[in-house]
Parts: structure tokens; sequence; C-alpha cells
């Protein structure tokens, strides 16, 4: 009961945001971003991650929204926020274009460490914040991997 507690009241300032009141006026696409980044890093740092750095823009182009550790592996998260999922779900969105942005990123971080070897993955967090209803959070870890990403923009091509 005491974790219940704690993890609520970390999230309180998020949770109780003006517009997620019944009958808000749902903000602008990059003001919903920018919350549901924020909550998906407090989200990962209450489960024990490290977040290690957010909005990381590689050089070569490519980015990421957030960092971190989770025990031994370094993952690179991307983070999907929604107000309704009339569309599909946040996760639908992360495309194989998208993929390719995100592995441009995560190649770009991992140039930083300067050949130090590091398990990692991709991960994809789905935040949902309907209006009159707390956040949902859904973690996917493992979410997409390259050989994967590789096979089907090579079916693509064809």
């Amino acid at each position: 009961m005491d974790l219940l507690r704690t993890i609520a009241a970390r999230f309180s300032p998020l949770l109780n945001s003006r517009w997620l009141s019944e009958g808000a006026v749902v903000p602008d696409k990059d003001t919903v971003g920018r919350l549901g980044e924020r909550i998906a890093a407090r989200w990962l740092h209450t489960r024990g991650c490290r977040v290690l750095y957010r909005n990381y823009r590689a050089p070569k182009g490519g980015e990421l929204d957030i960092v971190c550790r989770h025990g031994e592996v370094l993952a690179f998260v991307e983070v999907k926020t929604r107000t309704s999922t009339a569309f599909g779900r946040p996760a639908d969105a992360v495309t194989p274009d998208k993929q390719q942005l995100i592995v441009r990123g995560a190649q770009g971080w991992l140039r930083l460490l300067h050949g130090k070897e590091f398990p990692w993955r991709f991960d994809v967090m789905e935040i949902l914040l309907i209006p009159g209803r707390r956040p949902e959070v859904n973690w996917i870890q493992s979410a997409f991997n390259t050989e994967e990403l590789r096979r089907t923009l090579a079916q693509r091509r064809r």
C-alpha cells in the first residue's frame, strides 16, 4: 500500500492536470507530447530505471525520446502519447520510417560510448491521456529490433 501512495504522490502533479478533467479542452499536440514524455520518464524512474537523457538528437539525424538504463540494459525509448484510441494504439505510430530515425539516434548515442559494450534494446511507451480518466501507461520492451526493420524495409523496396 505504501508503494501505491508513493507512486500516486510522485505522479499527482501530472495526474491532476486541469485539462485531464472531464470536458476540458485538449491542448495542442506538442504540449500533449511533452506531458507524455514527462509521465514516461517519471514512470520509468519509479520502476528502477535510470533516465540518462531526454530528447537526444544525433548529429547525423535520428532522435531518441528517452535513453535509460534498465538494470544492465541500455533502453532507447520512443514515447507515443495520444488523447484517444480513435486512430489505433499509440504504438501503431512507430512505423518503419520512425523506427529508422530511432535506430539512427541509437547509433549516434552508442558512438558517444567510445566502444563500451552494453546490451541494448528499443522500447515503446504508450501514454493515453483521455480527459476524465487517469493516464494509462503501457511499456513495450523490445518493441522492435534492427533485423525485423531491415527485412520490412527490404520488402518495401521490392
